[in-house]
């Protein structure tokens, strides 16, 4: 990366949370690594990094989905057993919850990927 331009030589990786909700390219950090909410972008329209190559497919995203679900699943079971709320009350709850946490998690799993996926490539092309 050429000096000034706009990011230090030592900046690694810009913290995977913040690269994960702002969907920031690996290579130059734009807000460039999706093209929806979970489709990673087939390459970073900033810098021209070929993003579809990086990502390996998601071999253990339905485990992570299995993991939540049954987490969720046991705090909801928890709250109703506790508080008995009424049932409207836990659908409206729960749907935006599950859909939010799912996401959330599903994203930072493929960026967390991407960039290591990124970094074996650049340690390999040294």
């Amino acid at each position: 990366m050429p000096a000034g331009s706009g990011q230090s030589e030592s900046k690694g990786q810009p913290g995977i949370i913040s690269a994960a909700l702002s969907g920031l390219c690996p290579r130059c950090g734009a807000r460039t690594l999706f093209d929806a909410p979970l489709r990673v972008a087939i390459e970073c329209r900033a810098c021209g990094l070929p993003l579809a190559q990086l990502e390996r497919g998601g071999r253990l995203a339905g485990l992570l989905t299995m993991v939540i679900a049954a987490i969720l699943i046991t705090i909801a079971l928890t709250i109703e057993t506790t508080w008995q709320p009424p049932l409207w009350l836990q659908a409206v709850f729960w749907a935006p919850v599950t859909v939010l946490t799912v996401l959330g998690a599903l994203r930072l799993y493929k960026t967390a990927m991407l960039y290591r996926q990124y970094e074996t490539a650049s340690e390999r092309d040294e």
